[in-house]
């Protein structure tokens, strides 16, 4: 049951973009269509469920037993870096297009706050091995489902007449402000009838 709760906390309740606000750079510029906006949230699945899973071995196996846990930090900065390389040279090899239309934002991952975000969380709350990497991968689930919720907003609202002032990136805040507030509705009162 520990596992359904991190899953639908992660998802909905403590949605990293909507609840928490990690992660608006790509958030706000890879969402401009639904390709690239999947291909991001994949990539950062994929990033955060490693990350956590790698960094709580160094922080349990490493720092903890050294007296170095003041270096938590950095290191775990250097494992994702690690890991956003890897990506990074899958997608160029196995999918250049895409590749191509993630542009700067993929090595972004490694400075993607939410990703950091995740490996900080599991530590403080004290999650296990597994329930790290569950944290992880429903952590970026959530950050795929705001990214492509927000690239389909976007698709339809290019093609709706939209004041001047508005176009691009600020009506892109104003509707992810709207998202969140409907995301808040979802709260930890949901959480406690779902799972009794």
């Amino acid at each position: 049951m520990a596992y359904i709760g991190i899953v639908i906390t992660y998802i909905f309740i403590n949605n990293f973009i909507f609840t928490q606000f990690l992660g608006l750079c790509p958030f706000i510029g890879v969402s401009k269509n639904s390709e690239s906006a999947l291909g991001m949230g994949m990539a950062v699945t994929f990033v955060m469920g490693l990350a956590s899973l790698i960094t709580w071995l160094v922080y349990n196996f490493l720092l903890v037993p050294l007296s170095l846990e003041y270096l938590q930090t950095l290191s775990f900065i250097l494992v994702i870096a690690a890991l956003v390389q890897l990506v990074e040279l899958v997608i160029q090899k196995n999918s250049p297009a895409l590749y191509q239309a993630l542009g700067i934002f993929l090595p972004l991952i490694t400075t993607n706050c939410a990703v950091l975000g995740i490996a900080l969380i599991n530590i403080t709350q004290g999650y296990n091995l597994m329930e790290s990497f569950t944290a992880g991968i429903a952590g970026g689930l959530g950050f795929t489902l705001a990214i492509i919720l927000m690239s389909n907003l976007r698709e339809k609202l290019d093609l709706q007449p939209v004041r001047k002032s508005f176009k691009g990136v600020p009506i892109a805040f104003v509707s992810g402000g709207l998202m969140a507030l409907a995301f808040m509705a979802f709260d930890k009162a949901l959480l406690s009838n779902l799972l009794g």
